[in-house]
């Protein structure tokens, strides 16, 4: 397998995302790409630059490249270096307004306490956490013994429990309750705290090229919270299109909101957004396509937006696992190619845990105040606490560091399940595993729903590929697995991989 650029990152440093285009050679591009950062705002004054090593292996250059892109903006004056500080943004002027933000000049918003200023609805309870496509639908179960958990979890979409930052986390919450006023122990803004709206505007325009401020953000509790907002709140309406494959939680709560979802097909580049017609929405997993894998095309993310503006449309990003790339240079938000037309969704149950119920949506200008009103006038779900301790978190950069450190755990499990698969069961296709959490393995026809028996039998949980498909999805169905790498513990990755390699179908 290919040299990753993660294996010579930093392990310490700040994730920075940017698109290196235009005319010249990559010290040029490089200089105009930082200069814009500095200028639209993505690039705060005062934010600290990565090391040269870190932002030439992301970027694919070499380091000198770095070290004299930042050596010429220093003489320019956008940028400050000193000895033990690293390279900073200098102070300068305040930025050019960034898409949506108001005018320096303008009033500030206001959100009305008052019955008439807009509905008064509670927010819907954020639904259980699913950790498979097969979960039992919503409603309280008679008491029973609860069922016993597998030996080996090799199911998609959780971390590893055993690596959340303890000791980092801990001190981001004592410093958020001793620096807390006295206001956060009260009732809490709908919109979410504003420390972390303005934390979350400052990481995401930096690492994910996201075009926002923080009266564009509304704070949730995750992904399918803001699903129930924006659909079950009355802010969008159907039909929404959905990729062929995805998770069949997300197509139940929309459906169980009226909301009709109309399956596009895939292939290797992704979506077919081609096949886009009348509906009125779009949702699709931009960066890693959920479940398959890889990335939508560069020709396709633009033709979605032509989509959206001729159609009037919006594109609904979910930005599930953005963080995680390893084989291929970062893929930033397509919101950044049109604020107005995408709403990002993210959150921290992928890159800290899904015990931290926090999720973001980044809205165009024309949907804060509906989504608001469908929260209600009072914070229901989010803890504010917690909030402000994920503020801290990233403000601190310990959510960069974070992220770095399980980016290369995450890489060399993916690398130790690939090898497990060449060595024992080399018939078996493995992909999608560029980035992400989970691979895909591909099977011969007809044999998926042994292959998941064979699995149980060896105590491995995992999911068939078949329980992800749309069941109106007009494309041949694939039989697979798919196999989550990142949720068992350390010292118990070993003998996962052993037992799924024996339980695959033909597998030496």
């Amino acid at each position: 397998m290919a040299k990753s650029w993660v294996n010579s990152a930093e392990r310490v440093g700040a994730d920075l995302h940017l698109e290196l285009s235009g005319t010249g050679g990559r010290r040029a591009a490089l200089i105009a790409a930082l200069r814009e950062a500095v200028r639209d705002g993505r690039l705060a004054p005062g934010t600290r630059l990565p090391p040269y090593r870190s932002l030439a292996a992301d970027l694919g250059v070499a380091r000198n490249t770095v070290a004299d892109a930042y050596a010429e903006l220093v003489a320019e004056g956008w940028l400050t270096a000193r000895q033990g500080s690293g390279t900073r943004v200098a102070d300068r002027a305040a930025p050019l307004p960034r898409a949506g933000r108001a005018s320096p000049t303008a009033p500030p918003r206001t959100r009305a306490s008052t019955p008439t200023s807009r509905t008064h609805t509670s927010a819907p309870a954020p639904p259980a956490h699913a950790s498979s496509p097969t979960a039992p639908a919503h409603g309280r179960a008679p008491a029973r013994t609860p069922p016993r958990p597998p030996l080996h979890d090799l199911r998609q979409g959780t971390p590893d429990p055993s690596a959340f930052p303890r000791a980092a986390w801990l001190a981001s919450y004592r410093r958020a309750l001793q620096q807390a006023p006295n206001e956060v122990f009260g009732p809490g803004d709908p919109a979410g705290r504003v420390e972390l709206r303005e934390a979350l505007a400052e990481y995401l325009a930096r690492a994910r090229g996201v075009r926002t401020d923080a009266d564009r953000i509304v704070v949730c509790s995750g992904f399918a919270h803001a699903l129930r907002l924006l659909f079950g709140g009355g802010v969008l309406r159907g039909p929404l299109a959905v990729e062929a494959y995805g998770l069949p939680f997300h197509r139940e709560l929309l459906t169980a909101a009226g909301v009709r979802t109309v399956p596009l097909p895939l292939d290797e580049h992704g979506a077919r957004v081609d096949r886009l017609g009348r509906e009125r929405a779009v949702l699709l997993t931009l960066a890693h396509q959920f479940p398959m894998g890889g990335p939508l095309h560069a020709e396709r993310r633009a033709a979605v937006i032509d989509w959206a503006r001729a159609r009037g449309g919006v594109v609904l990003e979910d930005d599930y696992d953005g963080e995680f790339r390893y084989d291929r240079k970062p893929v930033g938000a397509v919101q950044g190619l049109d604020p107005e037309r995408v709403i990002l969704l993210g959150s921290v149950s992928k890159s800290l845990s899904p015990a931290v119920r926090l999720g973001w949506m980044v809205l165009p200008e024309r949907y804060v105040e509906g989504v608001l009103a469908a929260k209600g006038e009072r914070e229901a779900w989010a803890s504010v606490l917690d909030q402000l301790s994920l503020a801290d978190f990233l403000a601190s950069g310990s959510y960069d560091r974070h992220v770095r450190r399980m980016r290369q755990r995450y890489r060399s499990r993916r690398d130790r399940l690939v090898a497990a698969l060449a060595a024992q069961a080399p018939h078996v296709e493995v992909t999608g595993v560029a980035a992400g959490l989970h691979a895909v393995l591909r099977l011969p026809p007809g044999t998926e729903r042994s292959a998941v028996k064979a699995a149980a039998w060896q105590g491995v949980a995992l999911d068939g590929l078949a329980g992800f498909r749309h069941p109106e999805a007009d494309l041949e169905a694939a039989d697979g697995l798919v196999v989550g790498y990142a949720t068992p513990a350390e010292h118990a990755y070993e003998a996962a991989l052993e037992a799924l390699c024996r339980g695959l179908p033909g597998a030496l």
